[in-house]
């Protein structure tokens, strides 16, 4: 276990370096700062425009998704209660407001995932530009100190395991209706 905690800790303070020059501190600020909510109606907007129907069937599960996982994910964030990165480690300075105290799992990773697998389930074209996205999205809030990279692994398995079978089911009924 303390092989994999240093690991964590490792990872997450090369992500923290990579953040020091102004681009990397500005980078990491505003894509934390989009995956507060900001990236929703744009990639909504972007479906719509190019794929219509498909597209509307995407944001639905996704919003689906969304509401669904955040209906339990405050508890166990405060079931955890795993302090973030910065509160742990006085060498680490957070970029920018924490949305809570808790680290684990990471919301903006969670999230992020249960919005994209419906759009690359149904729009598979995605997949490459899906995971560029959630690459700086993960990247992001280890730079800001806002999490371990253990944080935003266990959303992104959280955001799936909610998502993906849901998805799968919201799109298959969707696409019995849609003409």
């Amino acid at each position: 276990m303390a092989l994999l905690l240093q690991a964590d800790v490792c990872v997450l303070r090369w992500c923290v370096i990579s953040a020091r020059p102004a681009l990397g501190r500005g980078s990491a600020v505003v894509f934390s700062w989009i995956g507060n909510g900001v990236v929703y109606p744009v990639l909504a907007a972007m479906l719509l425009l190019a794929s219509g129907a498909r597209g509307g069937g995407a944001i639905v599960a996704a919003a689906v998704n969304v509401g669904v996982l955040h209906s339990f994910y405050p508890f166990i964030k405060k079931r955890t209660a795993r302090p973030r990165p910065y509160r742990t480690y006085s060498d680490l300075i957070s970029l920018l407001k924490a949305l809570d105290e808790h680290s684990f799992p990471s919301g903006h990773a969670m999230t992020l995932t249960a919005a994209l697998v419906p759009i690359v389930l149904a729009l598979p074209a995605t997949l490459w530009e899906s995971l560029a996205l959630w690459c700086v999205m993960a990247w992001a809030r280890l730079a800001s100190a806002h999490h371990y990279p253990s944080d935003v692994l266990a959303g992104t398995a959280l955001g799936l395991a909610v998502s993906y079978p849901l998805s799968l089911h919201g799109l298959a009924a969707a696409a019995l209706v849609l003409p």
